[in-house]
């Protein structure tokens, strides 16, 4: 591993457990932006340009955008007046130690990691876009579309609370 590489991976799991963990929901989403950006970041040092672009244009660009404005359409960037903890933190963390070593032990002993894997398939910028142009158009616009009524969601939500009042 390289210092960039593991600077990247640090900054990244920072800003996911800021995520997480931080009390006002606009900070939990600029956290949230933070930890796109370092794996988008990631996937550009390991080469991935596409992937890297796709996660800067489609998670920071647009997902972490609508949940911001919707965040503020319906108000919920108030800090939360319960604590942080529940009493019952520790069955948390033990089912979450129980189902992680569930999966990595089901991960090490699959099928899929004793294969050989198969020869590396070039493809450019160019080929994934002509393909998502013409080939994979219409998924691509059903996800445009789905992102906007969930905006347009947001946006009636935010409006029944004002008529309410």
């Amino acid at each position: 591993m390289t210092l960039p590489f593991i600077i990247l991976a640090v900054l990244t799991i920072a800003a996911a457990v800021a995520a997480m963990s931080l009390r006002n929901l606009i900070h939990c989403a600029l956290a949230m932006v933070g930890a796109f950006g370092g794996l988008a970041a990631l996937y550009l040092q390991l080469d991935a340009q596409f992937v890297g672009f796709t996660q800067i244009l489609v998670y920071i660009g647009a997902v972490a955008i609508l949940i911001v404005f919707a965040i503020l359409l319906t108000r919920g960037g108030q800090v939360p007046e319960k604590a942080l903890f529940s009493s019952s933190w520790i069955w948390g963390v033990l089912v979450t130690v129980a189902v992680f070593g569930t999966l990595a032990w089901t991960i090490k002993n699959s099928f899929a990691s004793q294969r050989v894997p198969a020869e590396r398939v070039e493809a450019t910028v160019k080929e994934i876009g002509d393909a998502l142009m013409t080939k994979f158009v219409l998924p691509l616009e059903v996800i445009g579309l789905l992102l906007t009524a969930a905006l347009i969601g947001a946006v009636i939500i935010a409006m029944r609370d004002e008529v309410k009042k």
